[in-house]
């Protein structure tokens, strides 16, 4: 499985961005899904969860009521939508899916067997 980001680039503070996560290969391995950041100088941290139907969501406190995540599994990809940007929001954003049917929706991110190479946001004050 093959998880490609897109979607980054400067974003003027309070502005708005949509990441895309298109995932290829063996499909069917792909269950639950999920965007982690790394803003520079910190850890990686989880943002947001997706199960496979998308019926379920999860969110870091950071984010909950301005980012949302969703997927079109038709298509095979999964987004996130990002509103209200603020600096802080700045970092390289990943995708990553999980192997196993059962959805983890927490913060760990070893449960996620595959990732994206990542895309950088930037939000600018």
């Amino acid at each position: 499985v093959q998880l490609q980001a897109s979607g980054g680039g400067l974003v003027q503070a309070g502005g708005s961005a949509r990441l895309s996560c298109v995932a290829s290969g063996r499909i069917s391995s792909v269950y639950g899904m999920g965007w982690f950041r790394q803003a520079p100088g910190k850890e990686r941290e989880f943002v947001a969860a997706i199960n496979r139907s998308g019926g379920n969501t999860k969110y870091a406190d950071s984010v909950k009521g301005r980012f949302a995540v969703s997927r079109d599994n038709a298509k095979n990809t999964m987004y996130l939508q990002m509103n209200s940007l603020k600096p802080e929001d700045t970092a390289i954003y990943y995708c990553a899916a999980q192997a196993y049917s059962s959805w983890y929706a927490g913060v760990d991110e070893n449960p996620y067997t595959y990732w994206g190479q990542g895309t950088l946001v930037t939000v600018s004050s």
